[in-house]
């Protein structure tokens, strides 16, 4: 795996928060490095049937769509979960490359870069998370960098019982 630079650019407060959000998606990416299309679908935890590596990456990608594009800018949630599935974004996973899905998660990524670099970091999100909770644009990068983070360690859990890569 590649090693990624997460030194930011500049010290100011919105150049450290969008580098490790960047930092944390590039470590996702580079954990699928070389990943066949068949390793890329299966679930190895046993209690933890949708857990795989096209499922997390779909879901990353999911994740960021909501709280960008749903929360942030109040758009209608068209997602692919339900009530009935609400973890239907990892399940349908397995039915796309791995390829495509990384292609989408960049592409999506690079679009919420300019997102993020034409509003202020005290922004406030159109629509309320609960209770009438508006947060605000630097609350949204700190979860989605923390949310990232979390499941780079389910990638890197499933990378090595995949075919016993590790570090990266």
């Amino acid at each position: 795996m590649a090693i990624i630079d997460y030194t930011p650019p500049a010290w100011d407060e919105r150049t450290q928060l969008t580098t490790f959000l960047d930092y944390t998606r590039d470590t996702a990416r580079a954990k699928c490095e070389g990943v066949s299309a068949e390793n890329a679908r299966k679930a190895l935890l046993p209690g933890s049937p949708l857990m795989t590596m096209s499922g997390v990456i779909n879901h990353l990608r999911w994740v960021e769509y909501y709280w960008f594009q749903v929360v942030f800018l109040g758009e209608e949630d068209r997602g692919p979960w339900t009530e009935e599935d609400p973890d239907r974004e990892m399940r349908i996973a397995v039915d796309f490359p791995l390829a495509q899905l990384l292609d989408e998660y960049a592409g999506q990524s690079a679009r919420y870069r300019e997102l993020v670099a034409g509003n202020g970091l005290e922004s406030k999100a159109r629509r309320a998370v609960r209770d009438g909770l508006h947060v605000d644009l630097r609350w949204i990068l700190l979860h989605l960098t923390e949310e990232t983070a979390r499941h780079n360690g389910h990638l890197d859990i499933l990378r090595e019982m995949l075919d016993g890569t590790t570090g990266g």
